[in-house]
This record gives structure tokens, sequence and C-alpha cells, in this order.
């Protein structure tokens, strides 16, 4: 796509890693299938997430002392956009390399930084989300899994987490828990926890979507021991520190690609039939959309370079970019439907099968629909 579409340039020390990265998705990523590129979020490939560490381009953002480039959010954009965009298979890395490295950084010591900042740069540390639980949705201040301190500075944590995204294969957790207080104390009590999930007491089942895939899981925690350091920043702050860590998963250009390999394909397959309005208008629609939205991205990603926390304006692209990323997939069927003497290759349409059974999961990771637009219109002043 980027061949065919003028986008803003970003800083030239972000544009030059765009050679290196697309050598390394001609290599891995360009033989594959677009039904299976179309699941880039999802798909979890331990030999191309090394890859990506051999290369260079995980941690772009990290000091140079824990194993990063000491690059800015510029440069991980770069990164980003033609992964997805391609449709290459980040979902193993990719958590640890947006959020758990920034949040370990933030607030972790300096004993966790030196412990799991190099081995996530490195490709070889991945890490799972623990936020949403039973019961609970979207509403994380009514988390009810608890770390309780011990005699010995220990934690013992007990709960359920659930819809977490590849925690089969990874190897760590940053929890939002509750260290004090209960469920009706909402945002207080809470804390982070840095946990090994390979400790005794944890069971990970995962859970199987429409296509039969599982890269979601529950995860129980059955009287854990944590060691002392298990807790990331301050006890107390969790709700904080979540709020922050969230701003990290909903601004970048994650949140506008996730169908460009269907859209990609769709218009491989006008192009070689006859001229329509009807479908230039829709390409046309399509792509003017697209570049409207990485703006907004491009200008969500200055303001973390700048060093700030924008959270609503995050909130904003991840409402539209979603809103976006879902209709890609409804708008390339109803086309297609309604010319049903047309030949449509098997790779196409079984592209668009998986991106029609993924695609209701667009709005809800990163948090909902509903909570993004309550975090607007409290910035707007009308809640």
């Amino acid at each position: 796509m980027f061949d065919t579409l003028r986008f803003m340039p970003l800083p030239e020390a972000a544009e030059a890693l765009r050679p290196r990265v697309r050598a390394l998705i001609a290599e891995h990523v360009a033989p594959l299938p677009a039904s299976r590129r179309i699941r880039s979020w999802l798909a979890a490939d331990r030999d191309f997430s090394r890859a990506m560490g051999r290369a260079g381009l995980l941690g772009l953002t990290l000091p140079v002392a824990y194993g990063g480039a000491g690059m800015d959010a510029f440069a991980r954009y770069v990164v980003v956009e033609e992964l997805l965009a391609a449709g290459a298979p980040v979902g193993l890395h990719w958590i640890a390399d947006r959020q758990s490295a920034l949040m370990i950084l933030a607030h972790g010591s300096e004993a966790q930084r030196q412990r799991h900042l190099p081995a996530i740069c490195r490709g070889e540390s991945f890490f799972a989300i623990g936020m949403s639980e039973p019961e609970s949705g979207s509403d994380l201040a009514s988390v009810r899994t608890r770390a309780v301190r011990q005699p010995d500075g220990g934690w013992r944590l007990s709960g359920q987490k659930i819809w977490t995204t590849n925690a089969q294969h990874c190897d760590h957790m940053i929890a939002l828990v509750r260290t004090s207080g209960d469920s009706g104390d909402r945002q207080r009590g809470l804390s982070q926890m840095l946990i090994d999930l390979r400790l005794p007491g944890i069971t990970i089942r995962p859970i199987a979507d429409a296509t039969g895939h599982e890269d979601f899981n529950e995860v129980f925690f059955d009287d854990v021991a944590l060691p002392a350091d298990a807790l990331l920043g301050r006890e107390g702050e969790g709700w904080t520190q979540v709020n922050a860590e969230l701003a990290f998963e909903r601004s970048g250009p994650e949140r506008i690609w996730s169908s460009a390999v269907l859209l990609d394909q769709w218009i491989a397959h006008v192009a070689c039939h006859t001229a329509d309005p009807a479908r230039t208008r829709l390409a046309g629609r399509l792509t003017a959309e697209l570049a409207a939205l990485r703006a907004l991205s491009v200008a969500v990603t200055a303001r973390l370079a700048a060093g700030e926390e924008p959270a609503v304006e995050a909130a904003l692209l991840k409402d539209l970019g979603t809103g976006f990323e879902q209709s890609v997939p409804m708008l390339v069927a109803d086309d297609l439907a309604a010319r049903p003497d047309e030949a449509v290759s098997a790779e196409l349409s079984a592209t668009l099968f998986h991106a029609l059974a993924i695609a209701p999961a667009y709005s809800l990771r990163g948090g909902t629909r509903e909570i993004l637009r309550g975090i607007i219109a409290r910035a707007l002043g009308v809640r």
C-alpha cells in the first residue's frame, strides 16, 4: 500500500528504518498467504520475533543501556505500520515492545529493568496483559484478583484474568490486581504486578474463537507465591499506571491497519475487472479515511515523542480507527455479494472470512467504544 499511496513522511531518522523493515518482510512475511497475514495482531511466531530482535527493530525507544536504540516514538511508528500493512506475525513480541517495556522503564526498579528490558529487545521475552476479568468487562476498577503481602515481603496472588492474548506463549504478565480494600473501593487499592507465568499455581486455558484459533486465554491464579519485587511501581498506584499503559496501547498505527491485508486483496481483485464507478468511489472513500486516520495517528505519536501522555487523543484515535477497521470487511463483503456472478479467488474468500470473524474484537481490545467515548466526553466537559 505504501507503494501506491503518498502518505505524509515522518522524521528522516525514522523513515530510514523502512528499508530494513521491508527486507525482513520480504524474507519472512511476503511468502505467507493473505489469509494468514490478516491475523497479524494475533499470530505468534517465535522465529519472526527473534528475527526482529536480531535486526534491531525491537525496543527502539528504549535507552541503549538496556539494549534499545534510544530513538523516539516515530521510529517505532514506521516499523509498526510497515509490519501491519504487510500482515507480519507480530503477536508474540507485540505487547512487550509496545507497552510492557515502557512500563518497566518508567516504573520498574533497576533490577527489573536489567532483568527484562534487554531480553525484550532481543525478542526473547514475551509479555501478556492482565487487565480484563470475568463479569468486569471493561470496568477495570472493579477487578477482584488479589495480591496479599506476606510476612517475608512476598505476595500471595489469587484470582482470574480473561481474554488474555497469547498468554499460553508468553513468559510474563503485567497484571492489575487489588492489594488493599475490595472491589467497591474502585480505583483505590490497585497495584500492578509483574508475574512469571511459569510459576506453580498458574493455569492457562485457551479459548477457541469462531475460526477455531486459540489466541485468547483464561488465566487462573491459585494462591501463587510471588517474590517481593513482583510489585511494579508503588503499591496503590496501579490505576494511574494502567491508564498510562492504555495510552501506549491505544495511540499507535495499530488502530488503523488491521484490515489492510484484506483491503489490498480486494483492490487487486477490483483491478482485474471492468471499471465500476461505485467501486471507484468506495476505494477512494476508504483510502481517504485511511489517510486522515494516519494523520491523526501521527499527531498522537508526535505528542508521545514530546514526552506527553495524550490519553484523550489516543482514545479518539482508537474509537475512529477501529470503526474504520471494522467497516472494511463489511464493505468488501457487501461489494462482492452484490456481484454474485463475479469469480472470487479462494485466497480473497479465505481472507475475508477471517477478517469478518475477528473484526468484532477490534473495538474491544484496548477498551470498548463506550469506555473510550466516556473518556472523550469527560475531556470535553459534557460528562
